[in-house]
């Protein structure tokens, strides 16, 4: 079955009257920002997730020798003959980190374990599955390619090979390289100073007593566990009373001390005044509406020398902006290359509703069926305020502007909230 599309609709990559589109806003916002300066040298452990701020050139030839793949035998090729089984007599062991000293003869195998260096003379290891031993003498039969079960010197890093290159973001695989090649300290690039703070008479902390009509400020703990899995410094300047004294004073304070501004709520058309009167005042600040849902109320720009973004209130478009506007502008200023996770064709086992005229990301079940294949069910209801739609899921379904609803059966465009953060 196919996507119901409204034809007199625009499609999703041009902008509404009005709307910025997505892509058309997340380059802006790239283009607005630039990588933060400093750096700072760490022991390698202390380096993980962060962002290397230098090349990193092998000193070494990685592995520093031949060596074997395979428990076996080494031996040299040329004694293999055309046909049938033949002997070697057995002229010592090579052990990982013990080489053998001597030099292998015409007519010779030496027993290697796996690491070991490779004995002078010879060109070809054997597994030992495919060896008879009988004392000191060893039957093999034919069959072997010469080369065989050898890693050879430098296979893997070149004596001033650049290995890893300024902006990589180091996880676990860039410490093993880092150590293999024996360096203890590298140079990586500052951390990203984040202010936050949530603004609203409605809103209150945790521990504090709810009157009518308030709520607890969830939005400072989602933008708190999103900026965590960045490792950018976090500063929690907690919820803002909606007084013009109290705005005007968070809004300095916050682009002094950090590098990024980031507030929930009070970008919405009828928000108070205070806040982007005072936005207005003391920065450059363009509001945008753009062509998505959940999320269409967005404020870009900068105070001071700090960059601003301010996401809306509703706990579902705090989300999802963040993930599709403030994390690759923050990849940007961390000095990576801004990442977007993958997505993926995959049916949709759900009937989803949606009106054409904007980009939605609904909230979705990525599993597997009965067949092992992928397929996507709607996590509940999408309101911009239930929260439990995103804690249910596990990705989002990207339907385009231009689409007007899903029949079950139909494939949709998923984008896995793993390859987010």
């Amino acid at each position: 079955m196919s996507k119901k599309t409204a034809d007199t609709q625009p499609d999703c990559d041009q902008p509404i009257t009005g709307l910025l589109s997505v892509t058309e806003a997340r380059q802006r916002i790239l283009d607005s920002v630039t990588p933060t300066k400093g750096q700072e040298k760490l022991a390698i452990r202390e380096s993980l997730e962060r962002v290397l701020s230098t090349d990193i050139l092998s000193t070494l030839n990685v592995p520093p020798h031949d060596n074997s793949a395979m428990d076996g035998y080494a031996i040299k090729y040329q004694d293999i003959p055309q046909s049938g089984q033949f002997d070697l007599k057995l002229a010592g062991t090579a052990f990982a980190g013990k080489p053998f000293t001597g030099k292998l003869a015409a007519g010779q195998a030496i027993r290697i374990m796996t690491g070991a260096v490779i004995p002078d003379g010879a060109d070809t290891v054997v597994m030992q599955e495919h060896v008879e031993r009988n004392g000191e003498t060893v039957t093999l039969s034919v069959g072997h390619q010469k080369g065989n079960h050898i890693r050879h010197i430098g296979e893997d890093m070149k004596i001033g090979q650049t290995v890893l290159e300024k902006g990589q973001w180091v996880t676990p695989a860039e410490l093993g390289l880092m150590a293999s090649l024996g360096i203890a300290e590298v140079a990586v690039n500052r951390k990203c100073r984040v202010a936050f703070f949530s603004t609203g008479d409605e809103l209150r902390s945790i521990g504090e007593p709810l009157e009518a009509g308030q709520i607890y400020d969830s939005n400072r703990y989602t933008l708190y566990g999103m900026l965590k899995r960045m490792n950018v410094d976090i500063i929690d300047m907690g919820v803002i009373a909606d007084k013009r004294e109290a705005i005007r004073q968070a809004f300095q304070t916050a682009a002094n001390i950090a590098d990024v501004v980031l507030t929930s709520g009070g970008v919405s058309v009828g928000d108070a005044d205070y806040v982007k009167e005072t936005l207005e005042e003391l920065g450059e600040i363009n509001f945008w509406r753009v062509a998505m849902k959940p999320g269409k109320p967005l404020a870009i720009g900068r105070i001071n020398n700090a960059a601003f973004f301010g996401v809306p209130g509703n706990p579902v478009s705090a989300m999802t902006t963040f993930y599709q506007f403030v994390k690759p502008a923050l990849e940007k200023m961390m000095g990576i290359t801004p990442t977007f996770a993958l997505t993926l064709k995959v049916p949709c086992m759900a009937k989803l509703k949606k009106n054409a005229g904007r980009l939605e990301y609904q909230r979705g079940i990525l599993t597997c069926n009965n067949e092992g294949e992928p397929v996507v069910d709607s996590s509940g209801v999408q309101g911009s305020h239930i929260m439990t739609s995103m804690s249910r899921a596990n990705c989002f379904i990207i339907l385009p502007a231009g689409n007007a609803g899903v029949d079950p059966g139909d494939l949709v465009e998923v984008q896995p909230f793993a390859g987010l953060i």
